[in-house]
Parts: C-alpha cells; sequence; structure tokens
C-alpha cells in the first residue's frame, strides 16, 4: 500500500489489524453491540482507530478549537442532536463524522484529506490528479470558514507534510549509517 512505502516493516506491522477488509464492514463505525446510528455520528467511535502512534488524527482533533467544541458541547442536545440523521445535522462544531462522511456518505475517503489517500510525503499535492479531491475536502471547510480559510490551510499541510517527510527520511538514514 502506498500508505506504507516510506515505513519501516516495524511501523506498519499493526496496520493490517484495521487497514484489510474491515474497512468495508458496517461494524467498523457501528458497534455490533449497539448498533445505533446516534452512537456512529459521535467522534469517539472512530477514536477507536485513529489515535496513538500511527495515527495521531484524534490527539490533533481532539486538541484543535474543532475538538474543543465537540467536548464541551456534546452533552447538550441543543448543540449536538444526535437523533438527527448526519444529513441534516447542525452541530455548533464538526464531529470526524460531520467532515468525512458528509451528508450521511459512507465513503470516509470521499471527503479525507489527500494525504491520506496518497501516503507518500513528497508527493506533488498540487497535481491535477488530485485536484478534485482536494476541492471537495476544501468545500467542507467551506460550509463554516470562508473558501480562502480553507485553501491556505491546506497550503500549510502541504508544506508542513513536505517538511515533515524530510525531517524522517533525515532521521531514518542517520539512524541507518
Amino acid at each position: 500500500c502506498a500508505w506504507s512505502i516510506e515505513r519501516p516493516p516495524g511501523d506498519t506491522a499493526g496496520c493490517t489489524f484495521c487497514h484489510t477488509s474491515s474497512e468495508e464492514r458496517c461494524s467498523t463505525c457501528h458497534q455490533r453491540h449497539q448498533f445505533d446510528p446516534k452512537v456512529a455520528r459521535k467522534s469517539e467511535q472512530c477514536k477507536t482507530c485513529h489515535w496513538g502512534k500511527d495515527h495521531r488524527d484524534w490527539e490533533a482533533y481532539d486538541i484543535g478549537l474543532h475538538g474543543t467544541v465537540y467536548q464541551v458541547n456534546k452533552w447538550d442536545p441543543k448543540q449536538f442532536d444526535w437523533d438527527k440523521k448526519l444529513a441534516d445535522a447542525d452541530y455548533v462544531g464538526p464531529t470526524c463524522q460531520y467532515c468525512h462522511t458528509r451528508g450521511g456518505h459512507h465513503n470516509v475517503q470521499r471527503f479525507s484529506t489527500v494525504y491520506a489517500s496518497m501516503g507518500m510525503s513528497m508527493a506533488d499535492r498540487g497535481a491535477p490528479i488530485w485536484k478534485e479531491k482536494r476541492d471537495r475536502w476544501a468545500s467542507v471547510c467551506d460550509d463554516c470558514h470562508s473558501p480562502r480559510f480553507a485553501k491556505e490551510n491546506l497550503q500549510a499541510m502541504d508544506e508542513s507534510v513536505k517538511d515533515a517527510g524530510l525531517k524522517y527520511r533525515e532521521t531514518f538514514k542517520i539512524a541507518a549509517d
């Protein structure tokens, strides 16, 4: 897989636990013991897989503004009405599902960032092949932010991923030497 090419085998050994056929199972997001859409709409459901050393998604969300708004307000039904279908949600702040399964769409990759699907740190994220995906991703931010905001943040992420990739390779070169 593209996401494992630049990583040593020890870093990707645990990946197959989630990244095999489980991606296509309902129980990946909907708990088997409580198959309730209200539960699947909450960000903690994603935390099951998307936290820790290899996936810092939960930590990034939880300490960011969006996650803070969620944590402070998630118990208030006026702010987060879990009985509403995701397509009708008007939350005070975004949950993982609000952005990544926008409108109740079940293909999480459809509204993921370019980084998740590309996986390779030195790839040209501005390449025409990624334009549709990047535009779709930025359009999610446009629900609450200006189009300029989304584009500037996407560009900042491009630069940080590029820098991180360089440091990552430098580190492994030093370790290998």
